[in-house]
């Protein structure tokens, strides 16, 4: 799973896509953390889990704005129109 995030965010253009691509790859380091807590029998992994999960909320909101300001600036989501973008 996260191999396929990874290869989505490498070939894709499309900001979307890298943000999707990115929740991928952030899910799938989750759920190897709930699986290792399960087979030690330890409840770190479900905590691990919990700050993974605050971290793709700050992510998808950081994301969505800047998605947002691209497409409302140049009218398109290409990432290469990122270089663009002046602060």
């Amino acid at each position: 799973m996260f191999a396929l995030g990874l290869i989505g965010l490498l070939v894709r253009r499309n900001i979307l896509f890298i943000l999707m691509s990115t929740e991928v790859m952030l899910n799938a380091a989750g759920l190897a953390f709930i699986v290792a807590g399960a087979r030690w029998g330890a409840a770190d992994g479900q905590v691990m889990f919990f700050f993974i999960l605050g971290l793709a909320a700050a992510e998808v909101s950081v994301g969505l704005a800047l998605v947002l300001r691209m497409h409302h600036q140049y009218r398109s989501l290409d990432a290469d129109l990122l270089s663009r973008m002046r602060g």
